[in-house]
């Protein structure tokens, strides 16, 4: 399909902008921040709190009180470079209110102060500490968020822990040998690009890591028997499009319940622009639905 009119309207109206390859790591956060705009205003809830679980800061969402309710810790993208809780606030508030559940933002360590495997550990921490607590337990993230839901999943089922109900990857960052054909289809000109990308994980895992270490690219893990049954959104014109349904069939032939879904005309991190983009509000509902299908017995 061709990119949807209003994500060719978003486009347009990024041309001549500094390439996000080419961009200080302080000016990559600061344009993170300042596409906050692209997203739904916030949506009003009964608890939006900043606390400490395992001593990294998180945001606890929840749409009604309840002590009960499923957890979905949430991972943040950004290439693992940039993003925060503030940047991903509108998209946490839509999911607690249209799912019900409690939504967990982690708001752990970047790159390039700290390198692979600290995002990870801070992720990681909050589920074990959830985990250990009692809580059905739910990951998700979008990006490199998708990244730290998908290695946390193989963590704990290699430490022999089964505290992960679900995983929900959402255009996941899971190759950083960049290596599939959509990496070259979409290279330019649709949103965050290949060289974009790339710049990420060299950052976050420099050269002298092994790129294809399962816990820092999940995608060449050699056995992905066991783990959470998965919901993984890939956008049609996304670079990372291949790697997303690579791992999902991957998990399917692993004896694995995987249900994948391609959001059609979309690029890369389109449910950040549900202002601007219908079809992001829509897959905002699938999401939501998918976590009330899967967390709420």
């Amino acid at each position: 399909m061709p990119l949807d009119p209003e994500v060719v309207a978003f486009l347009e109206s990024q041309k001549g902008a500094k390439p996000r390859s080419r961009m200080t790591i302080e000016e990559t956060r600061q344009g993170m921040l300042d596409s906050r705009g692209l997203a739904l205003p916030s949506q009003p809830l009964s608890v939006v709190t900043d606390q400490l679980i395992a001593d990294v800061p998180v945001r606890v969402y929840q749409a009604e009180i309840s002590d009960d309710c499923p957890v979905v810790v949430f991972a943040h993208g950004g290439r693992f470079i940039s993003g925060n809780l503030d940047t991903h606030d509108s998209l946490c508030r839509q999911l607690a209110k249209r799912s019900g559940a409690r939504i967990v933002a982690v708001d752990y360590r970047l790159a390039p102060e700290h390198c692979f495997p600290a995002a990870l550990v801070d992720f990681h921490a909050v589920v074990e500490s959830l985990g250990k607590a009692g809580a059905t337990v739910a990951v998700a993230g979008d990006s490199a968020g998708g990244n730290l839901a998908a290695a946390t999943c193989l963590k704990a089922r290699d430490e022999g822990h089964d505290w992960i109900r679900w995983q929900c990857l959402l255009y996941p960052m899971l190759d950083a040998m960049a290596s599939l054909p959509s990496h070259s289809e979409f290279q330019e000109g649709f949103g965050p690009g290949s060289a974009d990308m790339l710049r990420g994980w060299l950052e976050y895992a420099p050269e002298s890591i092994d790129r294809k270490e399962p816990l820092l690219s999940p995608l060449w893990a050699e056995d992905l028997r066991g783990l959470p049954p998965a919901f993984i959104l890939s956008a049609e014109m996304d670079t990372l499009r291949d790697e997303a349904e690579e791992y999902g069939r991957r998990l399917f032939f692993a004896g694995v319940q995987a249900e994948m879904d391609c959001a059609n005309g979309m690029i890369h991190g389109f449910l950040q622009h549900s202002a601007i983009v219908n079809q992001a509000r829509l897959y905002l509902d699938r999401v939501a639905h998918q976590i009330r299908l899967n967390l709420f017995d």
